[in-house]
């Protein structure tokens, strides 16, 4: 039986500002252990607030999130930050890298901050998350010095430093050329064959989506169709 990372069932949520607009109704559906999932859908049907809930940063919903068989509902924001820090790793469109810190620095914080390991330790695992990543050679440069892809890749070494159950993305390529994106796709289809590691990506890029194991579209709030690609 395929072990279940993450399972939504049942998830509904509104805004209520001032007047109440259902964003998401009963949506459900699971991702198994290294499996590459992507989200699409028009701007405005709620894939980004579905992640957002999935990654426990928003606790306002109906329904149950369970991450390894765990339910999210009953944990206080305390223990949420504690999930997000070690099982849950985050790529953005925007690579929230700290101008102030080196490359390996940058990758090494979520680690510092989980608080496991010894520095030297988080250093070590950093440098070898951005030797899988092919970036080694700019570990001691500073964020400013490198390019878009560069930098994206950086923000997936950090998003890997702590062997998170499930990698997160919300637009990752967003910002980037085609060769770019390609460049990330490939690292992400690498981490889930070859490391195993789980993924899943809100997307607009349907040619970065059809390439991945399976593709969930959504409309409206909804689920409209589950496939594989």
């Amino acid at each position: 039986m395929e072990e279940k990372i993450i399972e939504a069932i049942g998830i509904s949520k509104s805004f209520h500002d001032p007047l109440t607009v259902k964003v998401l109704t009963d949506v459900s559906f699971s991702v198994n252990k290294s499996e590459f999932v992507s989200i699409v859908g028009k701007s405005g049907c709620g894939k980004s607030t579905l992640l957002y809930i999935l990654s426990t940063m928003d606790t306002s919903y109906e329904g149950m999130l369970l991450l390894d068989g765990i339910s999210m509902k009953t944990k206080n924001d305390k223990e949420l930050a504690q999930v997000r820090n070690e099982k849950i790793g985050f790529v953005f469109q925007f690579h929230y890298l700290l101008n102030e810190f080196n490359n390996l620095q940058n990758v090494m914080l979520p680690g510092l901050k989980f608080g496991k390991l010894t520095s030297k330790e988080v250093e070590h695992h950093a440098y070898e998350k951005l030797k899988i990543l092919g970036i080694e050679n700019e570990a001691l440069k500073y964020p400013n010095q490198l390019s878009g892809g560069q930098k994206q890749r950086v923000a997936i070494a950090r998003a890997l430093i702590n062997e998170p159950l499930i990698i997160m993305g919300d637009e990752p390529t967003g910002n980037l050329d085609k060769h770019n994106s390609d460049v990330v796709f490939n690292i992400f289809k690498e981490l889930a064959e070859e490391y195993h590691q789980t993924l899943l990506i809100v997307t607009h890029d349907l040619d970065f989506a059809k390439k991945t194991n399976r593709i969930i579209t959504m409309q409206d709030g909804k689920i409209i169709k589950t496939e594989l690609s």
